[in-house]
C-alpha cells in the first residue's frame, strides 16, 4: 500500500506544472551590461525590455552601464565571464557589427558569445540640416563625386556603426567623404544641425525632436525596405546603392552559457516582448517588432559584419 502510494505521488509531482517547468533558474541577480551611457538607444532599450520581463523573472535584472570604445569595454568583460546564465550583454550593434571590421579586438565578435534573441532592428536615416544645399541622395553623391573628400560627414566615433554606414556607401557608390567622428551620436546630430557637418546616420530615437522642430530633415533609410514612420523617405537600394545596413539591438550571453540557461531567458523575455510596457516603448520608438531567435539574430550580426568588413578591405 505505502509503495502504491509512493508511486502515485511521484507520478502526480510530474505531472505538476511546478516540476514541469523545473530546470535551470537563477539563484541570484542578473547582471545586464549595457556598453553605453544612460540615455542612449542601447540604454533605453534595455531598460524598456527589462521592466517589462522583471515579473517573470523571479531574481532581480539589473542594469549596470559600462560605456566607452562604442560598446566594446563592456563586451570585453562581458567575452571573459563564464558563462552562467547570470550576466546578459545588449549587443548587436557597433560592439558586434562594425568595430570588429576596423580593428583587433580582445574578443572574438562570432563566437565569444551566444546570440539570446534579437530585441530590436534599428533602422538608420541619412539626415542632413534642414535648408541644406543637399535636396536629395542623388544631391550628395553628384557633389562627393565633383569635389572627393569635401562632402562631410559626422559619427559617433571611429569605426562605429554610423561610421560603417558612410564606408560602405563610398564603396558602393565610388565616392570619398570626409569622416568627422564625434564622441556619440547626438554630438554629432547637433553638429549637423549648426551646419558644421554635411550629414550623418542615426535612428528616430535620437533625431526625432530634431526632425519634428524643423532642424533636419531626413534623406536616405539604410534599410532595404521603407519605414512605416517615414513612408516618403527612399531606402539607398531605390536609390540604385546596392546597400542595406541596420543596427539591431539584443542579448548576448558568454559563449560558455549552458542552453538550459539562454532557452530559460529567451523565453523569459519573448514572454515579455508581449506586455503593454514593450509594445508602448515600440510605438514611442517609431519601430516595429524586431525580434529574432538566438539563430536568426546571429546571422543577422554575422550578415552586417560581412557586408563592412568587405567595404572597409576594400578602402
Amino acid at each position: 500500500m505505502q509503495r502504491r502510494q509512493l508511486l502515485a505521488g511521484m507520478a502526480a509531482g510530474l505531472a505538476s506544472p511546478a516540476l514541469a517547468q523545473a530546470g535551470w533558474q537563477p539563484t541570484r541577480p542578473i547582471q545586464c551590461i549595457i556598453g553605453f551611457a544612460p540615455g542612449g538607444g542601447a540604454d533605453l532599450i534595455a531598460r524598456a525590455i527589462i521592466e517589462a520581463t522583471q515579473p517573470l523573472i523571479p531574481q532581480p535584472l539589473v542594469v549596470v552601464n559600462r560605456p566607452g570604445a562604442g560598446g566594446t569595454i563592456a563586451a570585453q568583460q562581458v567575452a571573459l565571464l563564464a558563462g552562467d546564465g547570470h550576466t546578459l550583454l545588449m549587443g548587436g550593434g557597433s560592439e558586434s557589427t562594425s568595430i570588429p571590421a576596423f580593428r583587433q579586438l580582445p574578443y572574438d565578435a562570432r563566437r565569444s558569445f551566444r546570440a539570446v534573441m534579437r530585441l530590436m532592428r534599428q533602422r538608420m536615416f541619412i539626415l542632413v540640416k534642414a535648408d541644406s544645399r543637399f535636396r536629395t541622395m542623388q544631391d550628395v553623391i553628384a557633389e562627393a563625386r565633383a569635389k572627393p573628400g569635401q562632402v562631410s560627414h559626422g559619427s559617433s566615433g571611429v569605426g562605429s556603426i554610423y561610421h560603417a554606414v558612410f564606408v560602405v556607401l563610398e564603396q558602393r557608390a565610388g565616392v570619398e567623404l570626409l569622416h568627422v567622428p564625434f564622441t556619440g551620436g547626438a554630438p554629432g546630430l547637433q553638429a549637423v544641425a549648426a551646419g558644421q557637418v554635411d550629414m550623418m546616420v542615426a535612428s528616430p530615437e535620437e533625431f526625432r525632436g530634431l526632425t519634428d522642430g524643423g532642424l533636419l530633415r531626413v534623406l536616405a533609410c539604410c534599410s532595404a525596405d521603407r519605414a512605416e514612420s517615414f513612408p516618403e523617405v527612399p531606402t539607398l537600394k531605390e536609390l540604385g546603392l546596392d546597400m542595406d545596413l541596420e543596427n539591431m539591438k539584443g542579448w548576448l550571453v558568454p559563449a560558455s552559457t549552458p542552453d538550459e540557461a539562454v532557452r530559460y531567458l529567451h523565453d523569459r523575455f519573448r514572454q515579455g516582448m508581449g506586455t503593454p510596457t514593450w509594445r508602448a516603448f515600440l510605438e514611442r520608438a517609431g519601430d516595429t517588432d524586431g525580434y529574432l531567435d538566438g539563430l536568426g539574430f546571429q546571422r543577422a550580426m554575422d550578415q552586417v559584419l560581412d557586408a563592412i568588413t568587405g567595404a572597409v578591405r576594400k578602402t
